[in-house]
């Protein structure tokens, strides 16, 4: 496993508990301390990494950090094996992940992109729902270790194609939570408890499961984040980006993006997506009604 974040360490936590022998390494050593002591072998370059593993597990947050991982003589791709297959779980973009993929396929390997939907309770728990692009014989030969971390497993076509379904998958994530927080203020503002108003609207037909498991965080921002906005932001910054490749219009993720772009510029970038709520209750003002939309009656 290189990549020992939170969610990465759940990953690793939860193979060790399963019974698998877990190599691993991470940008800070320090993070990876308490799955030493659960039995997590420290390597301290990801070749090393490679070159211990049958199979090959990351989780970074951008581009620039897949890129660092995989290349040069400590990367990934250098410690690589003929017919061994390396799963990347990071949510990068389609143009990363597929050129990481080639570089893999010369090495003799090959690689999956498996991102995952699902915060750090669905990854102590195994529920996480896993895409998966790349060819069927490698994600053959590792789904049934897919399916101790994952409650769906499905491979969705060739390299690059997960993480594109994964960052469709987060535009609802943020539209959803941007939505419900609206609402919630708006009824808050109105005079309605908001724990009552929040029990009731995740009760209706609106409540997803994301939102129902959201509604505490979002009642009681946590300081430990299950998804930051920092990456949410990142991630409908890809989604946009990919939308304009293709010709895509993806209205309420601009919409979204420009909540989180708020968001950041408030000091919110490592707090959970929750905090969106908090931001919108900010920029309302100080009373209800500081804010009224163009046009309408005052």
């Amino acid at each position: 496993m290189v990549g020992l974040g939170s969610m990465g360490g759940g990953i690793a936590a939860r193979l060790l508990d399963a019974g698998h022998e877990v190599h691993g390494t991470n940008r800070t050593a320090a993070r990876a301390q308490p799955l030493i002591e659960r039995g997590l072998q420290w390597h301290d370059t990801p070749r090393e990494v490679a070159d211990a593993s049958d199979v090959v597990i990351s989780m970074v947050t951008a581009d620039t950090a897949l890129y660092e991982i995989t290349g040069g003589p400590d990367g990934i791709v250098a410690g690589l094996s003929p017919g061994q297959v390396y799963l990347d779980m990071s949510s990068v973009s389609r143009q990363a992940s597929v050129l990481v993929a080639q570089r893999v396929r010369s090495a003799g390997a090959r690689m999956l992109d498996a991102p995952v939907s699902g915060s750090v309770p669905q990854v102590e728990q195994g529920t996480l729902a896993i895409m998966v692009g790349g060819d069927e014989a490698p994600f053959r030969r590792v789904e049934p270790l897919l399916r101790q971390l994952g409650q769906t497993v499905t491979r969705v076509g060739d390299n690059g194609a997960g993480v594109l379904l994964k960052i469709a998958i987060n535009i609802s994530l943020a539209v959803q939570t941007v939505a419900f927080s609206e609402g919630l203020l708006l009824a808050e503002r109105g005079g309605i408890d908001p724990h009552v108003a929040a029990e009731v609207m995740s009760s209706s037909p609106i409540g997803s499961p994301m939102l129902k498991a959201r509604v505490p965080l979002l009642l009681d921002l946590p300081d430990r984040a299950w998804f930051t906005i920092r990456l949410l932001h990142k991630d409908i910054g890809l989604a946009l980006d990919e939308g304009q490749r293709v010709g895509a219009a993806l209205p309420s993720a601009a919409a979204a993006a420009d909540v989180l772009a708020t968001a950041l510029e408030l000091g919110y970038a490592e707090r959970d997506i929750a905090g969106g709520r908090e931001v919108l209750d900010k920029v309302s003002g100080e009373t209800a009604g500081a804010v009224t939309r163009p046009g309408s009656r005052p």
